[in-house]
């Protein structure tokens, strides 16, 4: 069925054999007939799941989460598209690349390479796309740099890198802190970070930038992200920080005219976002896109497609339908 350079693959029993490496058998639950898998590109080993049919749907994470965090509608989806589910470098079990200089290696376009050449070895030349906060990032800088490959884009609870960096506040800066913290010099944020458990640091994190609580949470889902959230994934996110404010921001401002021109869906958590943020989102977004066709504030916080499923659902279903 596929082409995908296969390093190494999930079978049922690996998931009470093996936990450590390949996750839970109640994660694997959420994702009913998904090839679990290890991908090879030119840049990293990717892991990923997918799974389903109809056209090629990539779903893509954020911080700090990974693949699993769609566990909520990705069987539903998979019901009419292939779902594409994949950890972003140095994210959830994704291998984690050498840093390079400037920590190019982690900048959004390197990122966005991972997951286009898994695309190609899938055989997809075109396809839908969403992606939610650093998922988000990278598929916006996917959109600028190779808008021919994709066919409709929904961009979730964030707004552009280069309005970010040329907009900042006092409320934002203490709001968004770890913006500043974790891209700071190596290894300072992730020896802080390492220093308490996994838990206090994901909870903490999803607390303050949710807006709404955790109760949205399951168990299994807190199991999984801990889980992964090792040192090897606290480095690479860190290093994704340090991108941003740096390479990333460098790409970002000489492409600061260039408008997306695909079919954009926006989607943002009304209550996860400083109320003048909020308020302006769309005004902000019309300076970077040409084509915004669905938007809608939705009366949640920043974690939307864990606490309010069905509105995403049904949103990805209605604007990605044909």
């Amino acid at each position: 069925m596929t082409g995908l350079a296969i390093m190494a693959k999930a079978g049922a029993a690996d998931y009470t054999r093996d936990p450590t490496r390949w996750g839970s058998a109640d994660v694997a639950a959420h994702f009913p007939d998904f090839e679990h898998v290890d991908v090879r590109t030119s840049g990293a080993v990717i892991r990923l799941r997918h799974g389903g049919s109809g056209p090629p749907l990539l779903l893509v994470h954020g911080n700090p989460q990974n693949h699993s965090c769609w566990y909520k509608i990705a069987a539903r989806l998979a019901k009419h598209y292939h779902v594409i589910l994949p950890d972003l470098r140095g994210y959830g079990d994704s291998s984690l690349p050498e840093a390079g200089e400037n920590n190019i290696n982690f900048s959004f376009r390197a990122m966005a390479q991972d997951l286009l050449e898994i695309m190609d070895q899938l055989g997809y030349e075109k396809f839908f796309v969403a992606g939610h906060d650093r998922g988000g990032r990278t598929v916006h800088r996917m959109c600028m740099d190779h808008p021919e490959r994709i066919g409709k884009v929904c961009l979730m609870d964030i707004i552009p890198n280069h309005y970010v960096w040329n907009n900042t506040t006092k409320a934002w800066a203490v709001g968004t802190w770890h913006w500043g913290f974790m891209a700071q010099p190596e290894p300072f944020p992730e020896r802080l970070i390492s220093a308490v458990p996994a838990e206090y640091f994901i909870k903490s994190r999803m607390m303050i930038r949710g807006g709404t609580g955790l109760g949205f949470l399951t168990d299994t889902a807190m199991a999984e992200y801990i889980r992964c959230y090792t040192l090897k994934t606290i480095t690479g996110s860190c290093r994704d920080y340090r991108a941003t404010a740096t390479c990333d921001f460098e790409m970002d401002t000489a492409d600061k005219d260039k408008k997306l021109e695909m079919p954009l869906m926006l989607l943002w958590g009304a209550r996860g976002h400083s109320p003048d943020r909020a308020q302006k989102f769309l005004e902000i977004w019309r300076n970077y896109a040409l084509n915004i066709q669905v938007t809608d504030p939705l009366d949640a916080g920043h974690y939307m497609q864990e606490e309010i499923p069905d509105r995403i659902h049904d949103h990805f279903a209605a604007f990605f339908a044909g």
